[in-house]
């Protein structure tokens, strides 16, 4: 019997105008993609991207809210980009192995009361374009350019799949120290930060996050020290909290809350509860936060595991070489941000000659990056100290 599964969808193609950092970038994605840079050459705002398209068909959000929760245009746009230019977004969704099959585009600016406005919005399918505004509508009653139809579900009934990947897109960059105050994630859904992630666990359906917890606690057992159990409790005010027991002088150990877990347990647990957990593009912050360095090696082969079993795609930022000594991370999986007076430049690390005939010669990928992307002033850090 065929498979009714539907095959994972990924981003493969983005390109960029006036965006934050990047002036003019374009540039094709793998399904695993490591973007390395020194700090502010635009990692984070490259990732936002993608949770910018999420929060345009979110419930609750749509696409004046995606802009002005970023200050609004003159905060997005570039600040190399001349005078009052547009801003465009595109991008091109294919289906694993099957090629492309979705291309979204959409540009915009801001009006002389400082409102965002839709320049631009074109929706192709398989070649075939299927929506181009601004239409004859948006002429008579230019208001309408204040949405986009991708959000709104009484016309987007042609491109919905479209909408709803762009929805199955998640962000993860756990903040410790807000999973430990579970109080405050209450009306904070799908946050990123982990203010409800306790939420969510306790949501899951009992017998998937049952098997979910058993598989991360083997994973903690091995690489936290002393660590023997963990399991999801309720307090009397009904809030959840993950507790786990680790070894300990007494005969039964003794258990402990999420308020006494290490930074690096909470981001390494919130970590396995990410791939676990949605079934679209999965946007990880610097994962290596917190954690052990031969805990980090792993997790490429961690994300290589996840991709066999759903087939998601991964992008994820970092600035830690540990992650590209892994063999199995090839050099067109690895971008490169550079910053400079027009912008950041955004190239894959399989076009870089340089990096190239080191990889050749012997120099591990890590050690080839980590040479292109060092910031050149950083041996000068230690002159602070001097009076």
């Amino acid at each position: 019997m065929a498979s009714t599964t539907k095959p994972a969808r990924r981003f493969s193609h983005v390109r960029l105008e006036n965006w934050r950092n990047f002036k003019t970038v374009e540039v094709d994605l793998q399904k695993r993609v490591f973007l390395y840079g020194p700090n502010a050459s635009g990692k984070s705002n490259f990732l936002d991207v993608f949770r910018f398209l999420r929060e345009i068909v979110l419930d609750g959000g749509g696409f004046v809210h995606a802009v002005e929760q970023r200050g609004g245009v003159s905060k997005l746009r570039c600040l190399s980009a001349r005078r009052y230019p547009e801003i465009g977004v595109k991008v091109r969704v294919a289906t694993n192995g099957d090629g492309v099959i979705w291309e979204y585009g959409l540009r915009f600016t801001q009006d002389n009361q400082r409102r965002s406005v839709i320049k631009q919005e074109r929706i192709v399918k398989d070649g075939k374009e299927i929506l181009r505004r601004p239409n004859c509508d948006d002429k008579r009653d230019p208001e309408q350019l204040r949405q986009t139809h991708l959000e709104q579900v009484l016309v987007n009934r042609e491109f919905r799949e479209l909408a709803d990947f762009f929805r199955s897109v998640s962000y993860f960059h756990i903040v410790p120290q807000l999973v430990r105050d579970p109080e405050k994630y209450r009306g904070r859904a799908n946050d990123p930060f982990g203010w409800d992630l306790l939420s969510r666990i306790s949501g899951t359906p009992e017998k998937t996050r049952n098997a979910w917890l058993r598989r991360i606690r083997e994973a903690l057992k091995a690489t936290v020290s002393q660590l023997n159990d963990l399991e999801l409790m309720t307090d009397r005010r009904g809030v959840p909290h993950l507790r786990g027991r680790f070894e300990h002088w007494r005969p039964q150990g003794a258990w402990q809350t999420e308020e006494m877990f290490s930074d690096g347990t909470l981001r390494l647990l919130g970590l396995l509860w990410a791939t676990l957990e949605g079934a679209g593009p999965l946007l990880l912050e610097e994962p290596e936060l917190s954690l052990h360095t031969e805990i980090v090696r792993q997790i490429p082969a961690l994300l290589a595991r996840m991709q066999s079993r759903t087939g998601r795609q991964v992008l994820v930022s970092s600035h830690s070489p540990e992650l590209l000594s892994d063999t199995g991370v090839a050099l067109d999986e690895v971008l490169l941000l550079e910053p400079s007076a027009e912008g950041t430049t955004l190239r894959r690390a399989a076009g870089v000659k340089e990096i190239q005939k080191l990889h050749e010669c012997g120099i591990s990928l890590a050690e080839a990056v980590s040479a292109r992307t060092r910031p050149e002033g950083a041996d000068q850090l230690p002159l602070f100290g001097h009076g």
